[in-house]
C-alpha cells in the first residue's frame, strides 16, 4: 500500500459481532436459569426494564451495554435480510 492512499476504517461491523456476542451470552444465561429467553429478551426491549434479565453470568450488566433501540434495529435488519 503507498503512503498516499487512506485507509478504511468501519466500525459498524465491530458493533454487530458484539451485539451478537452479547445477546447470544444473555440468551444461554437466561436459559440456564429455566427462562423463556425470547419472552423475557422482547420484555426487556419493550419496557426496558433490566429485571426482565437475569444477573446470571453477568447477563444483565452486558445486555445494558447495547441501546434497546440499537438492538432492535439490528434485530429487523436481520430478519428481513439487510444485516451486514
Amino acid at each position: 500500500m503507498a503512503m498516499d492512499e487512506t485507509m478504511s476504517f468501519k466500525v459498524e461491523r465491530d458493533k454487530n459481532i458484539k451485539a451478537r456476542e452479547i445477546l447470544k451470552a444473555v440468551f444461554e444465561a437466561l436459559e440456564e436459569k429455566g427462562y423463556n429467553p425470547i419472552n423475557q429478551i422482547v420484555g426487556y426491549i419493550l419496557s426496558g426494564d433490566p429485571t426482565y434479565i437475569t444477573s446470571h453470568n453477568n447477563a444483565r450488566n452486558l445486555i445494558r451495554q447495547i441501546e434497546r433501540d440499537e438492538l432492535l434495529e439490528k434485530m429487523v435488519k436481520n430478519y428481513i435480510g439487510l444485516d451486514e
